[in-house]
């Protein structure tokens, strides 16, 4: 069993910042490529970045500039600094990963989603 969880959201003012972090647990090989989604009330789940194991990053257009995603791939934890916050970044924000597993039946790889961590951005 892999599990993600997320930690590190609350509230923060326009223009603030907060910093995600997402643990890996369980047993696994490897985490892949892993990504933040969020998604905001009323609305579907978007992707908001993702960053492959040697690091190559991608971000929605909304987030760029102010938004950073980072791994620390020995400790097993992904992070989405959060800067220059906007009300319209208000949202339940998830981890998601590509997880690499050995099982009897061999490799696999599964797609695991944390539990979410509410960000609100408000003054």
């Amino acid at each position: 069993q892999v599990a993600l969880v997320e930690s590190g959201g609350g509230v923060a003012q326009p223009g603030g910042s907060l910093r995600l972090s997402c643990a890996a647990s369980g047993r696994f090989v490897r985490l892949n490529t892993m990504g933040w989604y969020r998604q905001a009330p009323g609305k579907e789940r978007e992707l908001v970045a993702t960053i492959t194991t040697g690091g190559t990053t991608n971000y929605v257009d909304s987030v760029k500039g102010r938004f950073t995603i980072s791994r620390d791939n020995a400790k097993n934890m992904v992070y989405l600094q959060l800067n220059s916050l906007k009300p319209e970044d208000t949202a339940v924000y998830f981890c998601n990963g590509l997880v690499l597993t050995y099982t009897r039946e061999g490799f696999r790889t599964l797609e695991v989603w944390g539990q979410g961590t509410l960000v609100t951005v408000s003054s």
